[in-house]
């Protein structure tokens, strides 16, 4: 019970650290064209992402993302001892790109840890088929849309960039900014809803997968032998889900200004006009993801989305060298989390074997 206590804290603070990483995702583009001042940004995002819990709940009426989550590894070579090392490392990783101001995924490591942790389990069972580990079904998707996500928003953003250019081309522009500068509080409202409903229930996998395995393996609790196990722990651990979007959103209050300054300057520099197509595009894309039950990285998908509208006056608006930067820190961190769990896990068992 003492480890799933702390797997549980620790997934709560990864969620924590998940939104002051990804705060830049919802407000930087709003921060960039000055409609709130950072203060009532992170507030105003930290509010949509709480109240992402209550539309998941009560509207949706389930957690397609974290189970999702719960099932990337075989059942068979999750241990508390995997869980925890592989949350040890997605917080490494999450600490480390935050300090270097990179805004990477944090769902990717966290399933990158889960992963590589779960792999170097298998290798301390004699004859295990290292081949069932990973559930293919369940991360294929996932890393395809380490690409999709930011293709589809790069692509949302161009259109619904084009499509209000062509429909305000005769508007007073003075009038038309003012007119976007509020539209946009209800963009970011908007994505930081997806960023909050999305980000949240990865912790809430992780925290199913440890909790599930703990009652089947230890406890012993014959209710867990059901068909959906993970629909059995939201109903009975229905504090989970609370505590998870609480967190995110208070993680999100911290704030993550490295990040803003690339999301919302470095990439390219955005109008009110454009932050409206940013956002809008990037929301579509997550609300999408999610009722695929697609696990997807906020961060890829409104940096794609922030390129399209980029890419809306010319090319050479986008800062490539910085973008291509980000491409690599978004390719590496599924196998660096990994390696890092994997090698955590070996630690790990040199003091519980």
């Amino acid at each position: 019970m003492t480890l799933l206590i702390i797997i549980i804290v620790l997934a709560l603070a990864f969620d924590f650290i998940n939104g002051f990483h990804d705060a830049a995702n919802s407000i930087a583009t709003i921060v960039a064209t000055k409609v709130l001042t950072p203060f009532q940004a992170v507030l105003w995002a930290a509010f949509f992402n709480f109240l992402a819990y209550f539309i998941s709940m009560y509207i949706v009426g389930e957690f397609k993302i974290g189970n999702t989550i719960a099932k990337t590894v075989s059942e068979d070579f999750i241990t508390l001892e995997v869980i925890f090392a592989g949350l040890v490392a997605a917080i490494t990783w999450n600490l480390l790109t935050w300090k270097l101001g990179i805004p990477s995924s944090s769902s990717h490591t966290l399933i990158g840890g889960f992963m590589g942790a779960a792999l170097a389990h298998a290798f301390t069972i004699p004859g295990a088929d290292l081949n069932t580990v990973v559930n293919y079904a369940k991360v294929l998707p996932i890393v395809l849309f380490i690409f999709a996500a930011p293709f589809i928003g790069m692509v949302v953003a161009y259109f619904i960039t084009i499509f209000i250019l062509n429909v305000c081309r005769n508007a007073n522009p003075s009038k038309a900014d003012k007119w976007f500068r509020k539209l946009q509080l209800v963009s970011s409202a908007l994505f930081s809803l997806g960023h909050g409903a999305n980000d949240a229930q990865k912790v809430m996998g992780i925290i199913g997968a440890a909790v599930i395995f703990y009652h089947t393996n230890i406890d012993v609790d014959p209710n867990y032998l059901v068909e959906d196990p993970f629909k059995y722990f939201v109903q009975h651990w229905y504090w989970v889900p609370l505590a998870s979007f609480m967190m995110i959103g208070l993680g999100t209050m911290s704030g993550g200004w490295k990040i803003v300054k690339t999301m919302g300057s470095k990439i390219t520099k955005v109008n009110s006009l454009e932050g409206v197509a940013a956002e809008t595009a990037g929301a579509i894309t997550l609300y999408a993801s999610e009722h695929m039950g697609i696990p997807v990285s906020t961060t890829h998908t409104i940096t794609g989305s922030i390129i399209g509208v980029g890419i809306t006056k010319r090319i050479s608006a986008v800062r490539w060298g910085v973008t291509i930067s980000l491409l690599w820190a978004w390719v590496l961190t599924i196998p660096v989390s990994a390696i890092i769990a994997g090698l955590m896990y070996y630690v790990i068992s040199l003091f519980t074997s």
